[in-house]
């Protein structure tokens, strides 16, 4: 809570009460009205219908029972601009019409005529109708800094992603062609010594298999720093590019799908495409990948098995490092490791 806020409730108190000493009427009940209405402002932000019921009833109970003052009702004016600036209008208009009405009453029960009580109503509706315009008045300038706020998340968010095309262009640029270069001619060098009947060297096929998999891995970021909303209804598309790489991999979809928020989704797509990488990577094309995609009450199930030759002492990589951070952000397990009969087996459960 802000300082204005906790020195507001002590200084219409001690308002209230000095106007209440200067008039001689208000007496220990008046003083008791006047003191739990001003502590009642002080939660004002907190609960501002409770506060503005508090007040109006405590200002109506002073009006009627000790004297027609409007500073009795300063509480009361301060929450009615709480109320309305929460968007609670009607509310608001009730509690104005109430202390209004109890002002002409309070004046008729006094001795005045209808006809002065009734303008005395009306010049005290103007302090009503001040205070709600200033709620309303509130209510738009939070409403332009929400908005300047989502403005500027938009604006970073742009920013964002005009970098991280810049980074795949400059990636693309040089290290795609570095590595492609190498590629090439360790596969030019490879082939010759294979035309030649020569033994061909170790370190040359280990350079020829690196160079390749760095090629995948480069493409992989790319395409991740290029497009980073990603949702499942990509992943039949993503099934068949590995399939169409040698890779025998089937996709099943068990439950009925819906949609899922946005960052389950995209965790879900990047979960697969990673598991299917290594499985091209470790396994290749001895091996079949089964992806099986099941959607429930609580949220999503993924799992992604081959049959490949997985090894027990398998050290987990970037990759499965990146799977066990992407699940755990949204509160899901994730299991994996290499399965009984042979291959390897990734289980992610994402909730909803």
């Amino acid at each position: 809570m802000s300082r204005p806020d906790l020195l507001m409730a002590p200084i219409v108190a001690a308002v209230m009460v000095s106007n209440a000493a200067i008039n001689a009427k208000a007496g220990p009940i008046g003083y008791a009205l006047l003191l739990a209405s001003a502590v009642a402002l002080h939660y004002h932000r907190r609960a501002p219908r409770l506060v503005l019921a508090a007040t109006t009833g405590l200002g109506l109970a002073y009006i009627l029972a000790v004297e027609p003052e409007m500073v009795a009702t300063t509480p009361a004016l301060i929450a009615l601009s709480s109320v309305v600036r929460i968007g609670q209008r009607p509310v608001a208009a009730v509690s104005a019409l109430t202390l209004i009405v109890g002002m002409v009453a309070a004046n008729l029960l006094a001795g005045q005529s209808a006809l002065t009580a009734v303008k005395g109503g009306f010049l005290v509706m103007g302090w009503y109708v001040a205070a709600m315009a200033m709620g309303v008045a509130l209510q738009q300038a939070d409403e332009r800094a929400t908005e300047a706020e989502r403005t500027r998340e938009e604006a970073a968010l742009r920013r964002a992603e005009q970098e991280r095309l810049h980074i795949a262009r400059e990636l693309h640029d040089t290290l795609t062609h570095a590595i492609s270069v190498i590629k090439v001619q360790a596969g030019v060098a490879v082939h010759l010594a294979k035309k030649r009947g020569e033994e061909v060297p170790a370190s040359l096929l280990t350079i020829q298999e690196a160079s390749g998999d760095a090629m995948r891995e480069l493409r992989a970021t790319l395409e991740a720093l290029r497009d980073e909303t990603v949702a499942l209804a990509r992943l039949p598309g993503l099934v068949e590019r590995t399939r169409a790489g040698g890779q025998d991999v089937r996709l099943t979809v068990g439950g009925k799908p819906r949609p899922l928020p946005e960052e389950v989704e995209q965790a879900a797509y990047r979960i697969v495409q990673e598991a299917l990488t290594n499985v091209t990577k470790h396994a290749g094309g001895q091996a079949a990948a089964d992806v099986v995609v099941s959607y429930g009450s609580a949220g999503l199930v993924l799992q992604v098995d081959d049959d490949g030759p997985g090894k027990s002492d398998t050290v987990p990589g970037v990759g499965l490092t990146g799977m066990r951070e992407r699940v755990s952000a949204l509160g899901g397990t994730l299991a994996a490791g290499p399965r009984p009969g042979g291959g390897f087996s990734v289980r992610a459960e994402l909730p909803a």
